[in-house]
């Protein structure tokens, strides 16, 4: 699949280059279908992402979204923001001092 990328967010789309992809689809008993598609070549973490799809779109979508999905959302934000404080601790602010001449 070709992958876009975009020169400081705002830019005119560029091709950046190719990855790979895994396609899956799956059916379940009640007849509802979920596809998913991943970055690379990992056939069963595809499966399990179009598992999850079907079964988000069932009755039982609403408490998987709160008992799975919400605490997995909270643990990558909370991850997110500790790398950023980590990396926040390294900045440094570089400045420039106008010499007085004369």
């Amino acid at each position: 699949m070709m992958v876009q990328g975009r020169a400081g967010a705002t830019g005119a789309a560029f091709n950046l280059g190719e990855v790979t992809v895994t396609r899956a689809s799956v059916r379940l008993d009640c007849g509802t279908i979920g596809h998913a598609m991943v970055q690379g070549r990992d056939l069963h973490k595809a499966e399990r992402a179009a598992l999850l799809d079907a079964l988000l779109q069932t009755s039982s979508g609403d408490r998987l979204q709160q008992d799975v999905l919400a605490p997995l959302q909270a643990a990558e934000a909370a991850e997110a923001e500790r790398r950023a404080r980590r990396a926040a601790a390294t900045k440094v602010d570089f400045f420039t001092m106008v010499r007085g001449e004369g």
